[in-house]
Formats: C-alpha cells, structure tokens, sequence
C-alpha cells in the first residue's frame, strides 16, 4: 500500500494501543510520540485493514477548522 502524500504536520506515527469495537463503527486509540489520536472508523475497515493492538500505524488528521485560544 503507498501512502499518498500528505502535509506532514497532519500525520503522526505510532501503535495502536486500544482497540473498542462496535457493531458498526470501532473507536481505535493509537499511542504516538506526542501524545494519544483517537479515531472512529467502520469496523469493517478495522478487519480489512487487520488492525491489531500494537500495530504501527500512521494517523492522519483532517480538519477543515481548528480554534486556538491563548491561555493567560
């Protein structure tokens, strides 16, 4: 499988360390560097993809709007 390119302040490398399976959609918790990404993807996907607690991943994030506020 190749990776397509992604901006790369959007992808973080770990292992998954959680894995909270529903009958349609499963939460996936995936230890990295700079802290924990949670995710919810179609169970489904999780079979396909043969995740597995303490398979390394690459987790992507796509927001469309991120809020900053600064604290005092």
């Amino acid at each position: 499988m190749t990776t397509p390119i992604i901006n790369a302040r959007n992808q973080f490398k770990g292992t998954i360390s959680a894995i909270n399976r529903g009958q349609v959609v499963s939460e996936v918790e995936v230890t990295t560097l700079s802290g924990l990404v949670t995710s919810v993807i179609t169970t489904r996907s999780i079979d396909e993809l043969q995740l597995t607690i303490g398979s390394e991943v690459l987790a992507f994030v796509k927001a469309t709007e991120v809020a900053v506020a600064k604290l005092a």
